[in-house]
Parts: structure tokens; sequence; C-alpha cells
């Protein structure tokens, strides 16, 4: 039975952790292993990003419905994972006066007025979406609150502690190396570390 994933990384194509993701999705997509799983991230029809007006909260109330659909997150920890700050411009979060923000990937079109004239506090079982926290900050802390089963993972061949936004604070000892050495002394994913995480044994 295939199970619903979201996979939250830094997709930087320059320096952030796609050689991870793409190695998720090969298990995914390979028959002949245990693991199927769908990446609820990736497949999104007529996701929000589409709309020339998609700003940063809309983006993460997908977030929200991606993630609630799923029964697992795998957070995919670079050494630069940390410091990325995308999502968290958001000048509305906490105040009522009228704001401007850039709609997502529109910099050249410059700002507009936020799209809210008045703002609640967040209530519920989500996570509330104006807020300036990065996009993996807001992922991590729907995961958390939905309380999903959270997989983390280094990309690395050892353990980096030091990498872990202060946010992922207190799961020092679950994450896990994503490389390791086969007998070959080749670098490969840990498979089977994502299969027993997920539940497949």
């Amino acid at each position: 039975m295939r199970k619903r994933v979201y996979i939250s990384a830094d997709y930087s194509s320059t320096d952030g952790d796609r050689n991870v993701i793409d190695v998720l999705h090969r298990w995914s997509d390979n028959r002949h292993l245990i693991v199927d799983y769908v990446d609820t991230a990736q497949v999104v029809s007529g996701s929000v990003s589409s709309d020339p007006d998609c700003r940063p909260c809309d983006l993460k109330s997908e977030f929200n419905d991606q993630i609630n659909a799923s029964s697992a997150v795998i957070f995919v920890i670079g050494d630069k994972t940390a410091n990325r700050t995308a999502g968290s411009s958001c000048q509305r979060a906490g105040k009522q006066s009228i704001c401007t923000c850039t709609p997502y990937k529109q910099n050249a079109n410059g700002t507009k007025w936020c799209k809210y004239s008045i703002t609640y506090s967040a209530s519920g079982p989500n996570i509330g979406t104006i807020n300036g926290f990065s996009y993996l900050k807001h992922e991590f802390l729907q995961a958390e609150k939905r309380e999903k089963n959270i997989i983390i993972v280094y990309n690395s061949l050892n353990k980096q502690a030091s990498w872990l936004p202060s946010y992922m604070s207190g799961y020092e000892d679950q994450a896990q190396p994503f490389w390791v050495r086969n007998a070959a002394g080749n670098v490969v994913g840990n498979y089977s570390f994502i299969k027993k995480a997920l539940g497949y044994e």
C-alpha cells in the first residue's frame, strides 16, 4: 500500500539538497523495492504557486494541507538549512497595520499590498499561515502540531547536530545521516533506515 510522505528540503539548484531528494524519489519509483510512497510535496495538482499573485501565506496554507494528508514527513537537513529564510518576509504577522509583500517568485514585479484587511490569531489544528517563519520552519511546526511521523536526515555521511535549526532542538538523537558506505565502499542512501522509519519492517 502506498504511503503519503511529505519531503521538506532545501530545493536550491546550486547549493541545496536535491541529491537526497533525487534518491528518495528513485526509491519511491522503483517497483522492486519494498518502500512505496508518493511525495505529496511534489505532486500537487493546481498548486497555488502557479497563480501570479501567490503570496507566502498562500504557499504555507498549501503546505498545511499537504502535510495533513501525509502519514510521515521527511526533513532533509543540509549545511545551509538553518540559515534559509525564504518565506519569512511577511510583515503582517502580529499587527493590523497594512503592509506590502512580494508575491512568490515575482521579485521583478515589485511588492503588492497585503491581501487581507483583517487578520486573526490562529487557532485550531493548523499553524497560522500569516507568520514570519521560513517555509522550512513552517513545515516543521505544522508536522509537529499534527503529530506526524517526523523523520530527519542529514545530507552527510555523519551526524551533523550543528546543522539542525534551533526549532528542531531536541531531535539531535533522532536525526540520522542519509548517506552510508556499502560493502564496496561506495556512498549510497541509507535505504534500510528510511524503510524502517516509514514502518516497512
